[in-house]
């Protein structure tokens, strides 16, 4: 073989089919062997793929240093293959133009069969950074997650911590309760200025507010005895609870569980305007504004009508402000920036910016999910996909906020997980459907045509 071009076509054969190099040169030992051991490793893929569920993906999570590993393996193991492929090949035979040529176009070859496997590597590992940094140490493998349930109840949160402002205020309180067989979902939406809230009889809440949660109006008319207050209240507030601190999550659940007669499983809050950094790192997302919105303490923002590219804080604003508005506004136009974020997240932008949005996540989340039940509740998020999910939002004319009739929340929230349970899926597809008993579809508008 006394031509650079040979030698190139040897080995760019040889990145895709091990041992090709290796055969050609009279290595047939070598070259079966690389050829067999790749082959097998390609069928047992293929096998893995084709068996594979969302409960694969869910045991994934607990493999990521291993496969962390394995990939830096390969990234090696293929860097070395193409090297030695050239070798095998004898070069030196080669015109010296020959040989830097063919040389050249070795190094170039390796580190390109080797990259994919080295981003595989790095992006695995900065997957397992951000899983420790919102879920904490590992708590080994959880065997039965769902002990004699038939759902699971969680408490999703939306918070306003900043810079600037002190403590955490829930300014958005949804419970999502999930039937584990089938996947069937009932997303519970309370408002945020919900009055005069009970607290679990025997709790220390209960105990400080036996008539509600009640407290003098503040400076302005300011009221800090809503729900979205709670949290705070509790954080601000260890004497209550025997002086242990970082009480608002554990009392808001049991709160949110007593309002609605379920029970609570676990909460996880997310930093609405962490949300804004998770946003620009998407590159901006795409909304039907189907009105002007206006925000800001003097009122200089504006987001106007019609279909725009918002940056992460004109989409926190956009979805956050009352100006000229009310809180039941603002809750259809934050349902619109999620759906909105949920469709434009495709995999390929995730992939090609994963790392900007791994690194926007930092702080976004908090949650009480343990991690061993990471690998359980990826497949129940893969049921709910296909499943039916039922929205009840707890809005006028329902409930009136300021003089709630707990009794009819729960007894709507008891009749929508009856209806939820007896429903089984009959499609693949997603369905999306609403009680409208519980609040009429004017109410349930997204505030963004088109999404």
């Amino acid at each position: 073989m006394n031509k650079p071009a040979g030698v190139i076509g040897w080995l760019a054969l040889s990145a895709v089919l091990p041992g090709a190099a290796h055969l050609r040169a009279g290595w047939t030992r070598t070259g079966l062997a690389l050829l067999g051991t790749y082959l097998g490793i390609l069928l047992t893929a293929f096998a893995v793929a084709w068996q594979a569920d969302a409960g694969l993906a869910g045991r994934a999570l607990g493999w990521l240093t291993a496969i962390s590993v394995v990939a830096w393996a390969a990234a090696g193991c293929w860097f070395l293959l193409i090297v030695h492929s050239f070798i095998v090949l004898r070069p030196g035979r080669l015109p010296r133009n020959g040989q830097i040529a063919a040389g050249t176009a070795t190094g170039v070859l390796a580190v390109v069969t080797a990259l994919p496997f080295v981003v595989t590597a790095r992006y695995v590992t900065v997957s397992q950074q951000t899983i420790e940094q919102v879920f904490g140490g590992d708590t080994g493998p959880i065997a039965d997650p769902w002990p004699g349930r038939d759902r699971v109840n969680v408490l999703l949160l939306g918070g306003d911590s900043d810079e600037n402002r002190i403590g955490v205020r829930t300014d958005s309180v949804n419970v999502a309760s999930v039937d584990v067989r089938t996947g069937n979902t009932v997303l519970f939406s309370l408002p945020r200025n919900l009055e005069d809230v009970r607290f679990p009889p025997g709790s220390p809440m209960q105990t400080r507010f036996p008539d509600g949660f009640q407290l003098p109006v503040g400076v302005g008319g300011g009221r800090e005895d809503l729900l979205f207050s709670v949290w705070e209240y509790a954080d601000q507030h260890p004497e209550l609870f025997g002086g242990r601190q970082h009480m608002g999550a554990q009392t808001l659940k049991e709160t949110v569980g007593y309002t609605l007669g379920l029970k609570i499983d676990w909460y996880a809050l997310v930093n609405m305007w962490g949300f804004a950094r998770i946003i620009d790192a998407l590159g901006g997302l795409v909304v039907n504004v189907d009105q002007d919105v206006v925000f800001g303490r003097y009122n200089e923002g504006l987001v106007r009508a019609g279909s725009r590219r918002l940056t992460g804080a004109q989409a926190m604003w956009f979805a956050r402000s009352r100006t000229f508005s009310d809180d039941y506004t603002r809750m259809r136009r934050q349902r619109c920036v999620f759906n909105a974020l949920l469709t434009q997240a495709d995999p390929a932008t995730v992939l090609t910016r994963f790392n900007r949005i791994a690194k926007a996540t930092q702080g976004l989340i908090q949650t009480d999910v343990p991690r061993g039940m990471l690998e359980h509740l990826v497949p129940l998020a893969a049921k709910v996909k296909r499943a039916r999910v039922t929205s009840v939002p707890f809005v006028p004319p329902l409930i009136q906020t300021g003089y709630p009739d707990w009794e009819l929340i729960r007894h709507t929230a008891a009749r929508a997980l009856k209806n939820s349970s007896a429903k089984a899926v009959t499609t693949t597809e997603p369905i999306a459907h609403t009680d409208t008993a519980a609040a009429p579809p004017t109410q349930l508008k997204d505030g963004c045509d088109g999404m």
